[in-house]
């Protein structure tokens, strides 16, 4: 089968490449000039220079395949590069969808991502915008929604990564976030990390299997994990310990609407306001009922760091 990607050079889309490749199909990427290096598979993958904000190039990248996953996602927006979650999450799948329906491409896999809601933040608006587009597209669509997802990232953004350098790494101590005024129940706010093994085999088996289609997918790890828990997992796969200290999200916020349109600052408003809200799936019978078993987040699975 031949397949399109749209995303297929970031961490996740570099994983489900791969696994693509093994399991005998050939991906067909988007890929942006000058980001060829980044492809994972070279020699088999079939390679579409071009723009997401191109509707033609998407358009090329559809012609011939059997169908198309999308998985472009940002975290934060830089709206002077043209980076907006607008853009990449909602314009870019609607795009998609015309390439789809023009070309005779029926068949749809979008990532999405697990906790999203029509009234959140405008990553979670986009990304709920996204999945309505296509559930009224007429297509044959599968929606996959992980919780944060952690793997080898191969010098890509990932979540453990991030952390690591971001906070394990820092001379300051890390922060357990809480809201209101007392501390209590620093840091317990619960996140379920997914291998990003564990999502590249839902997709490629979403693609030969029927009755994936009209479904939606929340993906989560086995285990319920406090943010404490999360980063002292980190650091003892990093081979460190680390002091961590109760940091109160209102004061956070307030340093981060003045210093997150800066890249350089690690966190923005909404990324705080996602993080506290937790990111755990309300039903956990998703790779159940795909017949996968999902692995453990421990420090075993965490080498690359």
């Amino acid at each position: 089968m031949k397949v399109a990607i749209i995303g297929g050079t970031g961490f996740v889309g570099s994983h489900i490449t791969r696994h693509l490749v093994a399991a005998g199909h050939v991906p067909r990427l988007l890929v942006r000039p000058g980001s060829e290096h980044k492809v994972a598979a070279p020699d088999i993958c079939e390679l579409v220079h071009g723009e997401v904000a191109d509707p033609a190039a998407i358009e090329n990248c559809l012609t011939g395949a059997d169908a198309v996953i999308y998985l472009i996602g940002i975290l934060r927006e830089s709206p002077a590069r043209g980076v907006t979650f607008e853009a990449l999450q909602h314009q870019g799948v609607l795009d998609t969808i015309a390439a789809a329906q023009s070309t005779g491409v029926e068949r749809f896999l979008l990532m999405s991502a697990n906790g999203i809601r029509e009234d959140g933040t405008p990553y979670q608006r986009t990304k709920y915008q996204a999945e309505m587009a296509l559930k009224a597209s007429g297509l044959r669509w599968t929606i996959f929604r992980p919780s944060v997802v952690f793997g080898d990232s191969e010098g890509r953004m990932e979540f453990c990564s991030q952390l690591k350098k971001d906070i394990i790494d820092s001379p300051i101590p890390a922060p357990l976030f809480y809201e209101g005024i007392l501390p209590t129940n620093a840091g317990a706010f619960e996140l379920a990390p997914v291998s990003v093994s564990d999502v590249a085999d839902a997709f490629v088996l979403a693609l030969t299997e029927p009755r994936t289609e009209s479904q939606t997918y929340s993906l989560c790890g086995p285990e319920r994990l406090s943010w404490k828990a999360i980063l002292t997992t980190i650091a003892a796969a990093s081979g460190k310990t680390k002091l961590m200290l109760p940091a109160p999200a209102m004061a956070i916020k307030a340093t981060a609407a003045v210093f997150d349109r800066f890249a350089w600052f690690p966190i923005s408003r909404d990324q705080i306001q996602m993080l506290m809200e937790g990111n755990v799936c309300s039903e956990n019978d998703s790779f159940a009922r795909l017949g996968l078993t999902p692995v453990h987040f421990g420090v075993d699975q965490l080498t690359y760091l």
